[in-house]
């Protein structure tokens, strides 16, 4: 089960999807491994609202990638249903980016699916972990 901060969230973002076929599986429902898919999308997209794309990370020498993921299947998703998916921030990020996430659609109010993904700042050249730029971090102030 996925865990949440028990402290207030500073940022929240959501993001529409509609489920596609080629998503689903045999039994109709979106296959399990596609909702870290969802969550990357809707992750990028956070960023990107801020003002901040993740290729200008990329062209700055700063690569992000995953070190913890975790997901909850609450409910099943079925083939196109339009999800909302929620990215949710309860820390500004210093080394670690840690998002929380919940999908909802418009069949229950309560998330069919729960995550977590934590990410580290890595500098491209040595693949070592570093501090989130100051651009970055200036969003959270």
């Amino acid at each position: 089960m996925v865990r949440f901060p028990d402290k207030p969230v500073i940022l929240t973002y959501t993001h529409p999807l509609r489920s596609r076929y080629g998503e689903t599986d045999q039994m109709g429902y979106v296959y399990y491994g596609r909702y870290l898919e969802y969550f990357e999308v809707a992750r990028t997209e956070m960023i990107r609202s801020m003002g901040v794309s993740y290729s200008r990370l990329e062209n700055d020498g700063i690569m992000l990638p995953v070190i913890y993921s975790q997901i909850s299947y609450k409910a099943p998703i079925f083939y196109d249903e339009l999800m909302k998916i929620e990215v949710l921030l309860f820390e500004k990020p210093a080394i670690r980016l840690k998002t929380f996430y919940n999908i909802y659609t418009g069949r229950q109010e309560i998330p069919h699916i729960q995550g977590q993904v934590d990410l580290c700042f890595t500098k491209s050249e040595t693949r070592k972990p570093c501090k989130a730029p100051d651009y970055f971090l200036d969003l959270f102030a």
